[in-house]
């Protein structure tokens, strides 16, 4: 059920058959000479609405903003506070706890480290919150995909795996590619020049990707966060 299409009536019907919802998190950051600046939001977004085609499950409309710290300096990423990300995933949740839901799944198609802490520490204050509430914080790389179907190693950030995806569901968005690369940044260092150390934006080899591969990425990505549903709901 996306919250975006149903009514009011549609809603409260809902709630007898399920008090779960996933809430997907995206941002608007550079991903390559490629694909589009949507990207992350467009890939979690679609393995939900998969998922709400085969099992009883809200999802929530995707928060399309993100905090990006590595990316910040490339032309087009929109970055928010980790402070504005934590509140407004407190937020979201509480009033849909307010409204009846119990479980929550946080997904985030954007896998920066520092966005994902942020959304984790707001999920451990809200369990402290309320007491009846569960709660589930990842991104979309920590669905565990079969090993040999993305080739690349360590592939991350607009190479092999998010190109196949987009490719297969976004296809005109998908503006040839981008040559393979990978960050260099110093070890333990913070840097003010992020470009200096990652000039075209892309961890892994989008050359490797196909259509093929996106739709069974999109697949399994869609039975494991199933999986994931099942076991909130029961633990």
């Amino acid at each position: 059920m996306l919250l975006y299409n149903i009514t009011m009536p549609q809603f409260i019907e809902g709630l007898k058959k399920t008090r779960t919802v996933i809430i997907p998190f995206g941002s608007v950051e550079e991903h390559g000479e490629h694909l589009p600046l949507g990207t992350d939001t467009m890939h979690v977004y679609d393995v939900c609405r998969f998922i709400a085609e085969e099992i009883p499950v809200f999802i929530a409309p995707p928060v399309n903003y993100g905090l990006c710290k590595s990316t910040s300096l490339h032309p087009g990423t929109l970055t928010i506070q980790g402070a504005t990300l934590r509140l407004l995933t407190m937020d979201i949740v509480t009033s849909l706890y307010l409204h009846g839901l119990k479980n929550f799944i946080l997904i985030s198609g954007h896998a920066g480290k520092t966005h994902i802490s942020m959304i984790i520490d707001a999920g451990e204050e809200l369990l402290n919150k309320f007491p009846d509430i569960k709660i589930a914080a990842l991104t979309i790389l920590d669905l565990k995909l079969p090993d040999g179907l993305i080739e690349t190693p360590g592939d991350s950030h607009a190479g092999e795996l998010e190109t196949s995806v987009i490719q297969y569901m976004h296809p005109e968005l998908v503006k040839g590619t981008s040559p393979e690369e990978y960050p260099q940044f110093p070890k333990h260092i913070l840097v003010r020049d992020k470009l200096r150390y990652w000039r075209g934006g892309v961890w892994g080899n989008p050359q490797k990707a196909s259509r093929k591969k996106g739709k069974t990425v999109l697949e399994e990505e869609k039975k494991l966060l199933i999986d994931l549903v099942e076991k909130l709901e029961h633990i």
